[in-house]
Parts: structure tokens; sequence; C-alpha cells
């Protein structure tokens, strides 16, 4: 689906560690591929074409990246902030040593952050280090704006990369690499969920991890009923009040709604090569809150 020809190559000069790493044909090279194929997918309900998905993505995050995390706690009553604890938690980084990562849609850099501290706080950990990529640049500058402030700022722990999770430049972001990969409420955006999955595979090092928390369904039926009412009322009416944005609120909303149910995402991690726990909870994925989230985990063999 995807053409490696266009991928465009790492720049000549090294960036800083807080220069954001800027691949600009990443999103030509998408469109081309898929421009005239006549394939669709969605956009929260709508049903758009693929080559159209990827721009209006952008413009949501374009949106509301100053806002982002502010939006987050008012939407979630800051559980989302419990949730990414939960998960770094469950990785445990700097257990058995350094490790290299790389964090996908991370563009605000909280994961990334996460991942540092732990290791430092719990293992003395001061080697670990994150790559964040994302394919929004204000996304990104948000991230390296919230480094500045932390004891990581110019260090070899941290860097940021403009880049397409579903076509990561495989000069910059080389096969057989990262010891983990992690994306956050991230992989619902993506146009083709199985292209970033095998992009995730091609890069981890055989026995590493792939992890993603994710917005997930609901199987409780009065949990449900409370989630969509609160969903589809309150959050948007707090993108309006709070950043002037009902649409793009909507939209994420509507997005969480069409993400795999938790046995079909873990099915197509399988299908990218990883092998998972049973297809329950505490196997394939754990549940958070009663499946609002829930967190994926798989190996690469």
């Amino acid at each position: 689906m995807f053409s490696r020809a266009l991928r465009c190559p790492r720049r000549a000069s090294k960036p800083s560690r807080f220069s954001v790493s800027v691949c600009s044909n990443h999103t030509r090279s998408f469109t081309e591929n898929s421009q005239s194929s006549g394939r669709t997918t969605s956009f929260g309900f709508k049903t758009v074409p693929e080559d159209e998905k990827e721009s209006l993505v952008k413009g949501v995050f374009d949106s509301v990246a100053s806002k982002y995390d502010l939006m987050n706690d008012a939407t979630s009553l800051g559980v989302h902030r419990l949730w990414k604890d939960t998960f770094v938690d469950s990785l445990k980084p700097g257990r058995k040593g350094p490790l290299r990562c790389i964090d996908v849609a991370g563009g605000t850099g909280d994961i990334a952050l996460r991942i540092l501290d732990y290791a430092r706080e719990k293992y003395a950990d001061r080697e670990t280090s994150v790559e964040v990529v994302d394919i929004n640049a204000q996304m990104l500058s948000e991230g390296v704006r919230r480094f500045k402030k932390t004891m990581y700022h110019y260090t070899p722990q941290i860097s940021f990369h403009e880049g397409n999770a579903q076509e990561l430049s495989p000069s910059q972001f080389k096969d057989d690499t990262y010891d983990l990969y992690t994306i956050a409420f991230g992989i619902r955006n993506c146009t083709s969920i199985p292209a970033v999955l095998k992009e995730a595979y091609r890069v981890l090092k055989p026995g590493a991890t792939f992890a993603c928390l994710e917005f997930s369904k609901v199987n409780n039926p009065l949990l449900s009923l409370v989630y969509d009412q609160y969903s589809f009322s309150v959050i948007p009416l707090l993108g309006t009040i709070l950043a002037g944005d009902r649409d793009s609120y909507q939209y994420l909303v509507e997005s969480i709604r069409k993400f795999p149910s938790q046995p079909e995402f873990a099915q197509m991690i399988r299908d990218a090569g990883f092998t998972t726990g049973g297809d329950h909870d505490g196997g394939a994925w754990a549940d958070l809150w009663g499946g609002i989230a829930s967190i994926h985990t798989g190996v690469k063999v």
C-alpha cells in the first residue's frame, strides 16, 4: 500500500535534541499512494476518502494543541493522568536496564516524561531514552515547550521528530532498533491501523514490546449509557467553552466509538506478527474503568 521510494531521507545535519526533525514529504508519500484508489475510511461518524483523513485529523490537532492537556483534564476529570500512570507502571521501564523507546503520536510528551521519570525514580536509570514521533508539528511544539522545564532538557534521553506512524522513515527509524514502542490515545486517529502496527513491528527488536493505551468498548450496559450521555453532551460543550472548538471535540468522541473492540484490536496486533495473551481482560489487554480505556500489549517474535 505504501511506496518506499517516496520516503524522504534523513537530514544531513543532526538536529539538536530539542529541535523537531521533519521529513517534509511524509504526507505526500501517503497521499500519492492512496489517491484515486476509491478507498474510504472513517473520520468520526463520517465516511471520507482515505487520502483526506490525514489532513482532516491534522486540522483537529492543530486546533486543539495548545489546549490539549487542559481539555483532557476537563473532559476526563483528570482521570487520563491516572490511566497514563497505570500504562507506564505496567511497562516498568528501567527494570531490566536502560531501554531505547519510541513514543508515537506522543507530541505533547506526557508519556515520554512518565517513562523517563519512572526509570529514574524507580531504578536510578538515567540512560533510558525516548524518541517522540508525531505527525503534527503543533503538538510537537507543545512537547518541546514542556521538556524545556525538565531535567531532560538538551540531554540524549529525549528527542522530537515529525513523522507519520503509518510510514516511518526507514533511514531514521531503522529495523530492529527499539526495546519499547508506545502509542497512547493516538492510533485511532490514523488512517490505517494495520499500517501503524506493521511499522511498529518493523522498528522493534525481536523480543521487544508494543504497548498501546486507547479508548475502548465499555461492556457494562449501565456504565456505557452514562458514558455515552456524558461523551456526546458534555465533552463537545466543554470544547466550545474552553477551546472555542466544538467540532474537534465532537470528532474525538466519535472516533472513540469507531475504534475496534478489545478482541478485534488484539487480533489486529497478532495479524501484524506480535504474540499476545488470551482474548480476555488480563490477557491480551487490560481494561481500565470498565473498558473506557484499555492497555494492549504484544511482543515481537
